[in-house]
């Protein structure tokens, strides 16, 4: 069965998106539980590219199709998940890369919804809340934002969104600095 297309978020509004989300069907992985199975030898590296034996999947719709059986585990660790197996995906840092933003409204009418590396749709707000962390990997010490998507997973916000999100931040005038979407607060403040 062939995937639906990428969406285009620059020509939808935001309530043409919140449909698009609730049409979304994802399979019930938290509800599968088979037996342990292996190693996929398949792992999410740090700017969303996904690997199987250390070369990039070049098929955007299998990443897609991927994606749809992934589940964060109890202990932290992801997993592939169907009804009868189960096997463990290395991710570095988070599974999905949000790499584009729409918004809508200002101050605490604000709405901003995401597109994903995956093509899946997310609206901030209160089930899904962004955060902001010091970035301690590469030196900068930039904030690096994350965007709650589902089932304890995230999408790191890639540094043009933030950009964005600062920019809409200052514009906002809040004190303290931070975002409303969807009738939620997010501070701008790194987390210690």
């Amino acid at each position: 069965m062939p995937m639906d297309a990428i969406p285009d978020i620059a020509s939808l509004s935001l309530a043409e998106i919140a449909k698009l989300v609730e049409e979304a069907k994802l399979p019930p992985v938290e509800k599968w539980n088979p037996t342990h199975c292996g190693d996929s030898e398949m792992r999410i590296a740090r700017d969303g590219t996904w690997y199987h034996q250390g070369s990039p999947i070049g098929r955007p719709a299998m990443v897609r199709l991927f994606s749809t059986i992934l589940r964060r585990e109890p202990d932290g660790s992801h997993v592939l998940v169907t009804p009868v197996e189960k096997l463990d995906i290395e991710v570095e840092d988070a599974p999905f890369i949000a790499v584009e933003m729409k918004a809508e409204g200002s101050g605490r009418d604000a709405k901003l919804a995401f597109r994903l590396n995956t093509g899946d749709l997310v609206t901030a707000g209160p089930e899904h809340p962004l955060r902001f962390v010091e970035d301690t990997t590469d030196g900068d010490g930039g904030p690096r934002p994350y965007l709650a998507v589902r089932g304890g997973m995230e999408a790191l916000v890639v540094r043009s969104v933030y950009y964005e999100l600062a920019e809409r931040a200052i514009a906002d005038d809040a004190t303290p600095a931070g975002l409303w979407s969807d009738g939620a607060f997010f501070p701008l403040e790194h987390a210690a």
